[in-house]
This record gives structure tokens, sequence and C-alpha cells, in this order.
């Protein structure tokens, strides 16, 4: 009989796991609303937009201009005012996650890594102000390597990085179709559902926290 893998590297999503989601569209309604903007006409533009931003194609003051600032100018809205209240949606999830990160850390037996969909600004604000650095080795981020989850080529990025096979990791997050892909890139993956749930999954691939 032969023995599974040993588990290498965890990958962990940011939002929906760690860190509320960045921009989704409650955060976007939260804010826009309050800004005055045409919410239903922001939401006509937005995935076309969201396209190239999250693939690192465009920068932030890119995106809200097309999609937020060009299309509402009798609002007088400007790129900081509104980056700020961005950045403001962005809240710790779930406590108990990041305590499992940490004893993964202090483990020393695992590199951490986050892969996640996401822009280059908003990830580099969420990793400061979150102090990501500690907890994790590598950002595998939709923003640098220029493809999105549940598309194969973001996995083919964090594997190549990690420098182990793709059987050797976890992947870990909060949408079905995600950890869909990963399997089928030979990943491992966890289906995330609540803390509880995440640590006996762990614990059925060995991972003590």
């Amino acid at each position: 009989m032969s023995l599974a893998p040993e588990i290498r590297t965890v990958f962990w999503d940011v939002g929906g796991v760690l860190l509320t989601n960045g921009w989704d569209i409650n955060q976007r309604a939260e804010v826009l609303t309050s800004l005055g903007v045409d919410l239903a006409a922001y939401e006509a533009i937005h995935d076309e937009v969201n396209f190239f931003w999250e693939r690192g194609l465009i920068s932030a003051q890119d995106f809200f201009e097309r999609t937020v600032i060009e299309t509402n100018p009798k609002l007088g809205l400007t790129f900081d005012h509104l980056w700020k209240l961005v950045c403001a949606e962005s809240r710790m999830l779930h406590q108990e996650c990041f305590d499992f990160v940490a004893t993964l850390r202090r483990s020393g037996k695992y590199r951490l890594a986050t892969l996640n969909n996401e822009s280059k600004e908003l990830n580099r604000h969420r990793i400061d102000a979150f102090h990501l650095r500690r907890f994790f080795d590598y950002f595998i981020c939709s923003g640098y390597v220029h493809e999105m989850k549940p598309l194969a080529e973001i996995y083919r990025a964090a594997i190549d990085i990690s420098g182990f096979a793709a059987e050797t990791s976890v992947f870990i997050d909060d949408k079905p179709e995600n950890c869909e892909a990963a399997r089928a890139f030979g990943m491992n993956a966890i289906h995330f559902e609540s803390p509880t749930q995440l640590r006996d999954s762990l614990t059925e691939f060995g991972i003590a926290v």
C-alpha cells in the first residue's frame, strides 16, 4: 500500500478565509451607495474592467477612474478619497484561522503561502495592514501572475514557485470551483466552511493546528 505524499506547502486563500473579501459586490454596494454612485451603472461595467485590474494589467487608479470617477463627474470624487474607503472595507474574518497559520508557522514543518485573486494594490495594502509577512513565506496573487483562479495558470505559478510537487500541497479556499480546479491540477484542496471544519480537514492530511 502506497502512502500519501507528505504535505510540504499549505496555500491559503485570503478573502473569505482569513479576511473579508477585498472588493466584492456587498462592499461595492456599501461604499458606492454612500457616495451617491449609480450602483447599477457601475455593476454593468465592473466585470469588464475588473478583468484587467485583478490581473495586474491596469492600476487601481485606472480602474476607479473608468468605473466610478469618469462616469460620475458631478460627484467630484477623487481616487485618493475613494481608495481610502475601499481599503477600510478589509477586516479580519476569522481569528481562529490566523491562529492556525501561526501554529503552522511556529512548527517550521511547512512552507506557507497565499493564493488569491486580488489587484496588486489591494493585495499590498492587506499584506501590510494585517502584517501577513510574519505568517507567510510568499504571496501568489492574480495581480502579479496575470491570471485568476480557477484557471490553471495561477495554480501552475503557485506550484512552480513553491518548488515542490503539486501532490505535496494543500490549498484552502471558500469557493468550491477554485478547489476543484486545484484538484484538477494535482493539488489537495479543502473547501473552507468554518474554522472548526478546517481544523478537522487539516487533521485528515496529518496537519495539526
